[in-house]
């Protein structure tokens, strides 16, 4: 299990009774006296990896308690929204190779409001981006690429519904993303005034309002997809799933893939036979390719704009590269 190893979980511990009765009931493994080791990994949340000593078996908790304080009733809802996500969209049937979603395993709201996850062993979506930005391994991300688009299609796909996409929601984020970068003094007013000119003439294009609701992601970062043998690829972090455009998904890769390389390299263009590999792989998964291609590659700017903007506002990105991706999604935006 990838992380930093820390120590083995105390016989004494409720966490410890908790995870031996999914350990029997859910995993089906029978172990008298299970011993856990325990792994530090990365994510937004405290998340843990466990691997029982003899059999093996191992399971990720995600502690919501420590994000929320002292708000137990929201920490808890967090918790089980994610967990009803992850059961909604593996009723898809988005389950196994080679489409994945990983199982919920139980909530428990009095140990720190844990949600317990199967284990999927597979490598994370940003360690192939990183080995074609640093060490120019261009092949298998293509390869990573083609499996994604092929699995966001398939999701999408299964399902959409006849409700016509509402532009208007991807607006007011946009507006969010805009006035928070203004309070912590990322853009100035004529940046201010310039986006919101620029969204309100993609707001005007019949073609942002054209689509069919599908459920998505909701955070399609490269630290929520994992890649195991072939074309099987799981998903997680279902806590932002909703319902929407599917470009918000799919502008989201193509914009994590033009930071990532504006990130490493300091260009903007060496992303960019990568993001027409992913889009056009997309649209292999529609009875017109051509025609799908041309109707993604018309809307992706928006949402490649607005995931450079999100990323902008973090306090980890530093005040010179934070323009430049503002710099970057105005250009996207003005394709408008």
């Amino acid at each position: 299990m990838i992380g930093q190893y820390a120590g083995y979980l105390a016989g004494e511990d409720r966490l410890h009774g908790y995870l031996s009765r999914i350990l029997r009931d859910q995993l089906g493994v029978r172990e008298a006296h299970p011993a856990f080791r325990v792994f530090r990994l990365n994510g937004s949340n405290e998340v843990y990896g466990y691997e029982e000593k003899r059999s093996r078996a191992r399971l990720i908790c995600k502690f919501y308690g420590p994000k929320y304080g002292w708000d137990t009733d929201r920490a808890a809802a967090t918790a089980w929204q994610e967990y009803d996500s992850l059961q909604r969209l593996r009723s898809y049937d988005l389950v196994g190779s080679p489409h994945h979603v990983i199982r919920p395993l139980g909530v428990e709201r009095d140990l720190n409001c844990v949600l317990a996850l199967e284990y999927y062993p597979g490598e994370q979506f940003s360690r192939s981006i990183r080995r074609a930005a640093v060490h120019h391994d261009d092949a298998q991300l293509f390869w990573r690429l083609k499996a994604l688009a092929y699995y966001l299609a398939t999701q999408h796909n299964r399902t959409a519904n006849g409700t016509g996409v509402n532009f208007d929601a991807d607006c007011r984020y946009f507006d969010r993303l805009v006035g928070r970068l203004q309070h912590d003094r990322r853009i100035g007013q004529w940046d201010v005034d310039e986006l919101l000119w620029l969204r309100d003439l993609w707001r005007g294009r019949p073609s942002m309002w054209a689509d069919r609701d599908v459920w998505l992601h909701g955070d399609a970062t490269p630290a929520n997809f994992l890649f195991g043998h072939g074309m099987d690829v799981a998903a997680i972090d279902l806590e932002r799933m909703k319902r929407g455009d599917r470009m918000f998904d799919v502008g989201r890769v193509a914009g994590e893939l033009q930071h990532a390389f504006m990130s490493a390299t300091g260009s903007r263009h060496r992303a960019e036979p990568f993001i027409g590999h992913f889009l056009w792989e997309y649209s292999c998964h529609f009875p017109d390719r051509e025609q799908t291609f041309a109707s993604i590659t018309a809307r992706a700017p928006y949402y490649m704009g607005l995931n450079l903007l999100r990323i902008a506002r973090n306090d980890y990105i530093s005040s010179s590269y934070g323009t430049a991706l503002v710099t970057q999604a105005k250009r996207l935006l003005r394709a408008a």
